[in-house]
């Protein structure tokens, strides 16, 4: 597994933005389809919403990788 920290200048990024910033999906549709299948965990759950707020300290994990909001 990779974990990477990732930096954000605001109060939350949502899980989809995320995903894409961080380059663990290619396009917003990619990153929908891993939420909605469950592939996506937020904190050891898997977490079907894309719209879910994140904040530092939280971390998400695809396929292997981990981020880290920080």
């Amino acid at each position: 597994m990779t974990e990477r920290n990732i930096k954000i200048e605001t109060e939350y990024i949502r899980l989809d933005a995320l995903l894409k910033y961080a380059g663990l999906v290619g396009t917003g549709g990619e990153a929908k389809l891993a939420i909605q299948n469950s592939e996506v965990l937020v904190n050891g759950e898997p977490c079907t919403m894309r719209g879910k707020k994140l904040r530092p300290g939280d971390r998400t994990e695809l396929d292997g990788q981990i981020l880290i909001v920080g």
